[in-house]
């Protein structure tokens, strides 16, 4: 979203370095997010079994996600959050042109910077501890890397071809994934509430022989009553929220 925001400023150099360095603090506040979230995980390890810290942490990123999807399927944030920043990043260029460059323009385009990449961040803080503590540091740190890497070609694309990118339909597909990753979260999270026994585990032998192991590796289907029950819910969630929002 920040690159699709400030990608028509290209040409002011000095805007794009504020908003740079904005987000750059973001990045930081960011990593030290990361940081914090980590120590507070770690000391809760020393009084709650890990299951069951797992198991709390894999919820609270499910709440997350299904409050993330919600939110991004509402009109809110089409006409609230993506209208406000740009609202604002023409409030502040229309402020140049009236009274010239002035020190309050440059760092409303930073704190523009700043509140758009640290939301993001701290969703994916939020997002990430759950996974942090089944595969590790490491894990993470690769997937994170390789995301960095993706995202930074996305945004030097946006920049270069800002005007004929067809953001809104980018946006959805952004929402389709994102839904994905709700239903493979939700089967993850349902099997170690089970393992936590925070869940009952009623199989269904009939799917057992039907669903293939890799099912359960990639995508978290598993033939058990609980597990399935959750993936329905959370696709009936995502789909009641984009066609409420479509209204």
């Amino acid at each position: 979203m920040l690159s699709a925001i400030t990608a028509g400023m290209a040409s002011r150099e000095s805007h794009v370095r504020a908003v740079a360095a904005g987000a750059a603090i973001a990045f930081i506040a960011t990593l030290i997010t990361w940081q914090i979230a980590v120590a507070i995980i770690n000391d809760l390890g020393n009084s709650i079994p890990a299951l069951e810290l797992q198991a709390g942490t894999g919820l609270l990123a499910i709440i997350v996600l299904l409050i993330i999807m919600n939110w991004f399927f509402h009109k809110m944030y089409w006409t609230g959050w993506i209208s406000l920043h740009t609202q604002k990043k023409h409030e502040l260029l229309a402020a140049e042109v009236d009274h010239g460059a002035s020190t309050r323009l440059l760092w409303g385009m930073a704190l523009l910077g700043f509140t758009s990449l640290y939301r993001e961040g701290f969703e994916v803080v939020l997002f990430l501890q759950s996974y942090r503590l089944r595969l590790g540091g490491t894990a993470v740190l690769y997937g994170v890397c390789v995301g960095l890497i993706l995202t930074t070609i996305v945004a030097a694309l946006t920049f270069v071809a800002h005007r004929r990118l067809p953001y809104r339909k980018m946006l959805v597909l952004t929402g389709v994934l994102l839904g994905g990753v709700l239903l493979v979260m939700v089967g993850e999270q349902a099997q170690e509430m089970q393992l936590a026994r925070w869940l009952p585990t009623t199989p269904i032998p009939k799917l057992a022989h039907s669903i293939p192991p890799w099912m359960g590796l990639w995508f978290s289907v598993f033939p058990t009553v609980e597990t399935l029950s959750a993936q329905v819910i959370a696709a009936v969630i995502v789909v009641g929220s984009y066609f409420t929002a479509r209204k």
